[in-house]
């Protein structure tokens, strides 16, 4: 795929391994992302990535990208109890502020680094189709661990920092996401139902060093586990 269209490609990013990928894959592929956008959830959230989003900004300070990010509006909830409802509910503020993106030409193209999720895709699709964008999703509906593979291939060093599945303790907590951890992970999906990729929220990730970076990311953090779910709690972060 190459850049054909007028106007700037802006790139959905939490600083995760989906959205990095997209990323890098979109760089890769010669088009023109000069703007990162990521949202900072309030709570737990159907559309977006959850932990950790404030490195973000490490990230994009070591790839090069100009950052915009986004605070949702809070809502209560029980103004929003249907799912589809507040998957629209929270795409708003996202939508509203690639409107108000100032770039030459506009928005041409929107990067994003849904795997699976029909649920999410569909709603960035309908933004693209509004703003009159394109949208490049890489990892839409290819094999998990195919794509694991390529990323780990690619040189990406990626963290885990929250877990919430069977199989997932608290020594998962700050992982590297390798080879070893990739069959694990195999093996998890064969006992529990894991999703190779995390799609199901079964974990997140932090992508903290990468050949799209400049400098690494660097971490102290302290782990949080109450024996079902848990999160890493960043102390102090800087670029190495």
């Amino acid at each position: 795929m190459t850049d054909t269209a007028d106007g700037a490609w802006v790139s959905l990013f939490s600083g995760g391994k989906d959205s990095s990928w997209a990323l890098y894959r979109a760089l890769e592929d010669g088009l023109a992302v000069e703007q990162l956008v990521t949202v900072h959830p309030a709570g737990d959230s159907y559309m977006y990535h959850v932990p950790a989003t404030e490195l973000a900004r490490l990230a994009a300070h070591s790839i090069g990208i100009p950052l915009l990010e986004v605070e949702p509006e809070d809502f209560a909830a029980d103004e929003v109890t249907d799912t589809s409802a507040q998957g629209d509910r929270e795409l708003e503020p996202l939508e509203a502020a690639l409107r108000e993106l100032a770039l030459d030409g506009g928005v041409a193209g929107i990067v994003a680094g849904a795997v699976e999720s029909e649920f999410q895709t569909s709603r960035i699709e309908g933004v693209a189709d509004r703003l009159g964008a394109e949208l490049f999703a890489p990892l839409w509906q290819r094999d998990p661990v195919s794509l694991a593979e390529a990323m780990l291939e690619a040189g990406f060093e990626i963290r885990i920092v929250a877990v919430s599945a069977a199989g997932l303790d608290e020594s998962w907590l700050g992982r590297r996401l390798d080879a070893d951890a990739l069959a694990e992970l195999r093996q998890l999906n064969d006992e529990y139902g894991v999703h190779v990729l995390g799609e199901g929220g079964e974990f997140e990730t932090l992508v903290t060093d990468g050949p799209h970076m400049n400098r690494s990311i660097e971490l102290e953090y302290e782990t949080e586990f109450d024996g079902t779910r848990g999160s890493i709690r960043v102390t102090d972060a800087w670029l190495g």
